[in-house]
């Protein structure tokens, strides 16, 4: 009898997951479909599910030269994108060490400086770093200015994900290491970066999102058209007269191709990342 109704529970409970999955993608196919449709196909009533006439204008014009090319534009994004990771990872990984492992005054409020940097919104740290950058005439048509800025996001993050990893591991692992002569910096390489190499992925792969999809950055400190990343360039298609919805939406396809793949191949270093550093100092 037990079985019986344990089975009827996981039938209804897998309906309801179906149901919700299909509500959650199916503005994502939607976007797909409307992105290969002609533009008087998009607006009929009512609407087509599966367009009649299948359109690849809004990707192949993309290729031919203009303001605004969607694959430069992709390329610029992977840039930043990677480029911020790097930044993050290469800061972030000594200051969380350096918390979790040596004592010296003021080191609670340094951790929670770090957390307070997560409480701000975006719009608070835009205008200093507008004035900072422009000041070191990193405004305009270089992408440096929008790199620093995603990283100011990423770096304080990381801190606090990979903190807890470094405080995990016992001071007598350290003091063995170091009695069969290894250094504090070979200790650190070879002890502490392995155990926290879940929680790296986390940080990474947050960072390279986060950077990914800024638009706020991308539009305030990249004035030239032609070194924005890709989130800016679906304002091209948002017209005083009115919108291309298949450009626009063919513009979202492609955005989303990198977070779809990292979802779909890190899903489970993200969540054991997120889970295994969750411990009580």
């Amino acid at each position: 009898m037990k079985i019986i109704i344990l089975r009827k529970r996981n039938f209804f409970l897998n309906i309801i997951a179906i149901v919700i999955l299909v509500v959650l993608l199916f503005p994502l196919y939607w976007m797909f479909v409307t992105s290969i449709k002609f533009e008087r196909e998009i607006f009929l009533s009512p609407p087509t599910l599966f367009p009649q006439e299948i359109s690849t204008v809004p990707y192949s014009a993309q290729l031919e030269s203009g303001d605004f090319n969607m694959f430069r534009a992709f390329g610029i994004s992977t840039v930043i994108a990677l480029s911020t990771m790097l930044i993050v990872l290469l800061l972030a990984v000594p200051a969380s060490y350096g918390l979790a492992r040596f004592r010296f005054t003021g080191k609670k409020l340094f951790a929670l400086y770090f957390l307070i940097t997560q409480m701000l919104p975006v719009a608070v740290l835009l205008t200093p770093l507008f004035i900072l950058f422009k000041r070191m005439s990193l405004i305009d048509s270089s992408i440096i200015s929008t790199i620093l800025a995603d990283a100011t996001i990423g770096i304080p993050f990381s801190v606090l994900i990979l903190r807890p990893y470094f405080s995990s591991i016992p001071n007598d692992l350290e003091d063995a290491a170091q009695i069969d002569g290894c250094s504090r910096f070979t200790a650190f390489i070879r002890i502490f970066l392995p155990v926290a190499k879940t929680g790296l992925t986390v940080c990474g792969v947050f960072s390279f999102l986060f950077a990914w999809g800024d638009l706020v950055y991308g539009l305030t400190f990249i004035h030239d058209q032609k070194m924005r990343p890709i989130t800016a360039g679906i304002f091209n298609f948002l017209g005083q007269y009115g919108t291309k919805w298949s450009y626009l939406c063919a513009f979202g396809v492609v955005t989303i191709i990198p977070v779809v793949m990292i979802f779909v191949f890190m899903q489970k270093f993200i969540i054991s990342g997120l889970t295994e550093g969750s411990v009580k100092e």
